[in-house]
């Protein structure tokens, strides 16, 4: 009886443990991927882009800056 609730203790600390991770993992990501991305024409056009400024968004297309915005 006393094993099984020293077990069941261990099973809910590490439950517990784990959806701690996976919250700051989650919370990470929304922070890097919330945050716009700018880059100049220059840049666009240096990494192999088109700076796409007449259309709308303004956005770099082609390159290593594909789909951010140019500004």
């Amino acid at each position: 009886m006393r094993i099984r609730r020293i077990l069941a203790a261990v099973v809910a600390t590490a439950a517990l443990t784990g959806l701690g991770l996976t919250g700051a993992a989650t919370a990470t990501a929304a922070t890097a991927q919330g945050a716009p991305s700018y880059v100049t024409p220059s840049e666009c056009s240096q990494g192999g882009g088109t700076p796409a400024i007449n259309e709308a968004g303004n956005y770099c297309r082609g390159g290593t800056h594909d789909g951010e915005q140019v500004d």
